[in-house]
């Protein structure tokens, strides 16, 4: 094909029908793309990365399209293998391509709703493989808001109102109530749900909006001074709430209340989990007290030495804290867990002690690593140390500091 008289130009038959998946087309380059063959075709239905939307998935000629992308004008088919012959057959996975189509209109129908009610303005969107995200300019919005938006970009979906596309010259979009100005020049495509939202946007839309399914906003957070919401159409809005649906008759189950009772039964195990904890707590300390003075009395000296089978680091941590806070001391205790060995080296102010340059030695003997202050140094390693072995050394030093102090 002689392209000399301008440049290559892909026909884009996805903005002719967007619910075509299959295709002919001629070869027009070879070029390769990060070491991968790629082919540019003449025309093509496959959509290319743009505008927050994803490229589709599919075949050329049975071979994976692994990436379809815009150079210019030229789209180009990034492919898992080489295809030979000058004309090949192509085609689009529906399912992506009409989850794609949900996700883009829903988006179009959840902007202007937002836009129409809290006069938030869109300023990115991105869809993902599992959800959506929407970033809108706005502060803040309560509950009661973002149900406001939820049910009239549904009652939008509900009416199933005709999607067209449409293109209009630059010198005319003035003529187009656009919720956004246009990113691009020239020609301009339109996308517009009857008479609620028009937007530029050459994306794959739904024919009419019933397609989309339900729109769901599923989660909000502040970024950049904006709100960003997550969300999800058609058929991920109902994978969504099979998830939701499941975790509630389990929870409705397990705490044998109602569906709307739920959330307040939670609510009321974290409060008695967390009281439960505090009391731990105290039981705890009490525990370690009372282990620290039977150390004491088995102990000559100010070198408290102890390997624990049955704490955890963070018991033993706060062990040897109890100790050194009861009088002047050196605590030296260690525990075993299946996956590591920990080692907890205390020290009073008073002692004057820095213990910091024992950590490389035990550390060593322990097969691990370690850090922390003058005061305290914690120190984890292999499961397999032999954690007296590492007491006993540790002991050694603590004793020669003291001496030489």
């Amino acid at each position: 094909m002689d392209h000399a008289s301008g440049p290559i130009e892909t026909r884009r038959l996805f903005f002719e029908d967007a619910t075509r998946l299959e295709f002919e087309a001629a070869v027009v380059e070879r070029p390769v793309v990060d070491g991968r063959p790629a082919l540019v075709l003449d025309q093509t239905c496959f959509y290319p990365e743009s505008g927050g939307q994803p490229w589709d998935k599919g075949t050329i000629e049975g071979v994976d399209v692994l990436q379809v992308v815009e150079d210019g004008e030229k789209i180009v088919h990034v492919l898992a293998a080489e295809v030979a012959g000058d004309r090949v057959r192509g085609r689009v996975d529906g399912a992506v391509r009409f989850d794609h189509m949900q996700q883009h209109s829903g988006q179009h129908i959840l902007s202007q709703a937002f836009y129409e009610l809290l006069r938030g303005e869109t300023k990115s969107f991105h869809l993902g493989p599992e959800t959506s995200t929407l970033e809108i300019g706005i502060a803040k919005a309560e509950d009661a808001d973002l149900e406001r938006v939820d049910r009239r970009a549904n009652a939008i979906v509900f009416e199933d109102r005709e999607i067209k596309t449409y293109f209009v010259p630059q010198a005319r979009i003035g003529e187009v109530p656009l919720r956004r100005p246009p990113k691009v020049s020239g020609l301009i495509r339109v996308v517009e749900a009857d008479a609620y939202d028009y937007s530029a946007c050459g994306g794959t839309h739904c024919r009419r909006t019933g397609e989309i399914g339900l729109i769901k906003i599923i989660k909000a957070e502040r970024i950049r001074g904006n709100l960003r919401f997550e969300f999800v159409c058609g058929g991920r809005a109902l994978r969504d709430y099979d998830l939701k649906n499941r975790v509630v008759r389990r929870l409705v189950g397990q705490f044998n209340v109602g569906e709307a009772d739920v959330a307040a039964a939670v609510e009321r195990l974290a409060e008695d989990l967390k009281a439960l904890k505090k009391q731990a707590r105290r039981t705890e300390d009490a525990l370690g007290a009372f282990e620290v003075r039977e150390l004491r009395t088995k102990t000559e000296g100010r070198i408290l030495r102890a390997a624990f089978a049955d704490k955890t680091p963070e018991g033993v941590r706060t062990l040897a804290l109890s100790a050194i806070r009861q009088g002047d001391c050196a605590a030296l205790f260690g525990t075993k867990t299946a996956a590591r060995s920990h080692v907890v080296l205390a020290t009073s102010d008073g002692l004057k002690l820095d213990l910091r340059p024992l950590v490389p030695e035990l550390a060593a003997l322990m097969n691990g690593r370690g850090g922390g202050g003058p005061t305290l140094v914690e120190i984890a390693g292999s499961a397999d140390a032999d954690l007296e072995a590492v007491l006993r050394a540790a002991e050694e030093r603590v004793r020669r500091l003291l001496a030489a102090g």
